[in-house]
């Protein structure tokens, strides 16, 4: 969509269709990004400044939640707030400005990408004569359209009751109160808001019911994960920053992997098998994204769970987005809040992908920073398949040991453990001796080292 820029510093897009002439399409919506011209503290103890974005990039991100749901957007705007109201965010001039761009091009929909209050979101409802769906609620709407499994649903819908709960202010006109008892002498009653604040709590309750019942099912299914112990690896990250693409590349899986916000939504689960021959579980989950809603994180606490859960957690992020450091804060902030550290460089692994995506200067600059660091970050290619086989040594060193060279003889008795070292090592050299016996070099991990040894003095004690 073309943008340009007015006396205001504001960015609007240019209208690029005539309701009259087409047809009734993809409902058409107007997105709004306020920026605040106020710091925005963090929430830590230092309470230093959180890493912003830059307008272009919150409208960048705003446009592609839009898209994520088909709207079809006849109106795009920056606008910055020096003095947010508490009516209506913005100023009275912005908000008629506003609400002749919504009559004039017959917007059903104003997307602001912010968190509003509910009068907030009233107001401008009334003031616009549009659906007006602040961040919140738009998340809450891909969530809906994205969700395929029964958990994946139950999740967003106890999501978006928890925040409708709060909005009943505006979700209803009819909140006269209502008469109780017969006839003429029954008492004042409940108000309506109070009645269906109360249908919403009961329908929040049954909700949890079942999501506990889907948690305690998803511990049973660990539990017995654990007693074949495969250690599971969680892939997580921002939205778009190639979660999937990465899943199928270490996986061979079909998982959707499109350049979409919230692509995938439920959790994917597949065993892999390293390159020598360790066994993991992969998991791929949900992308994170800024200010993401606190009714999502806790709704969602079951599905991310197995990232509270993994051995070890991959931070995946895109490198060529100019946002990047602000992405991987807000990821760094969720799992903190999960309770997973992202500076314990023994669990998680910070991955790099698109390193492809980067001109040659700042793929140079990018790469040196990396190897001055104590950890150092994977720099990869989801997509090309560049540093996969680097990463998928870092995974194994780090689930099964670094690898050890060792040589071990095999009796004529034992040559069944032949086909099983050539899959769990990289052999070397093979030497067959004139007793029948054969002498193998090979690496392997610390864990398949051990399984060998075992292995052989179960056979030798037989």
């Amino acid at each position: 969509m073309a943008r340009e820029k007015d006396a205001d510093g504001m960015v609007r897009g240019k209208p690029a269709h005539h309701p009259e002439t087409e047809a009734k399409g993809p409902t058409r919506a107007v997105v709004i990004v306020p920026v605040l011209t106020r710091q925005p503290r963090g929430d830590d103890d230092t309470n230093r400044p959180r890493l912003t974005r830059s307008a272009d990039a919150r409208h960048d991100e705003a446009v592609g939640l839009a898209r994520a749901i088909d709207l079809d957007l006849i109106h795009t705007a920056v606008v910055t707030v020096n003095d947010p109201r508490p009516a209506t965010l913005l100023g009275s001039g912005k908000v008629a400005e506003f609400a002749e761009i919504v009559k004039e091009g017959h917007a059903e929909v104003v997307i602001v990408d912010h968190p509003l209050t509910p009068v907030q979101q009233r107001n401008l409802e009334k003031e616009l004569d549009a659906k007006v769906l602040d961040r919140t609620g738009l998340i809450l709407e891909i969530f809906g359209e994205r969700a395929r499994t029964k958990e994946g649903t139950l999740q967003v819908e106890l999501a978006h009751l928890n925040y409708q709960k709060g909005r009943l202010v505006r979700s209803w006109t009819h909140l006269e109160r209502q008469r109780g008892g017969a006839g003429f002498l029954g008492g004042p009653g409940e108000t309506q808001i109070e009645s269906d604040r109360r249908q919403l709590q009961e329908k929040i309750i049954k909700l949890k019911h079942e999501l506990e019942t889907v948690r305690r099912t998803r511990d049973l299914h660990r539990a017995k994960r654990k007693k074949v112990p495969f250690p599971v690896v969680a892939i997580v990250g921002y939205t778009n920053a190639g979660k999937s693409t990465l899943f199928n590349r270490l996986t061979g899986a079909d998982v959707l992997a499109q350049d979409m916000l919230f692509a995938t939504l439920d959790p994917t689960l597949r065993r892999v098998r390293l390159p020598h021959g360790t066994p993991i579980i992969l998991s791929d989950t949900v992308g994170f994204i800024s200010d993401l809603p606190t009714h999502l994180i806790a709704a969602f606490r079951a599905t991310l769970e197995e990232v509270v859960e993994a051995d070890l957690v991959i931070h995946l992020r895109d490198i060529s987005d100019p946002d990047t450091s602000a992405q991987a804060e807000d990821v760094e902030r969720i799992l903190a809040d999960l309770g997973v550290d992202a500076s314990d460089a023994k669990r998680v692994i910070e991955v790099w992908n698109k390193v492809d995506l980067l001109d040659e200067g700042n793929r140079a600059r990018l790469l040196a920073e990396s190897t001055d660091a104590k950890a150092p970050p994977v720099a990869i290619s989801a997509v090309t398949g560049e540093g996969i086989d680097a990463l998928k040594a870092i995974i194994e060193a780090r689930m099964a040991g670094e690898l050890e060279e060792l040589t071990v003889t095999i009796e004529p008795a034992q040559f069944g453990l032949v086909d099983w070292l050539y899959r769990n090592g990289d052999v070397v050299s093979r030497t067959d001796n004139e007793d029948g016996s054969a002498t193998i070099s090979l690496k392997a991990t610390q864990s398949a080292s051990e399984e060998i040894e075992s292995r052989l003095r179960r056979k030798n004690n037989k």
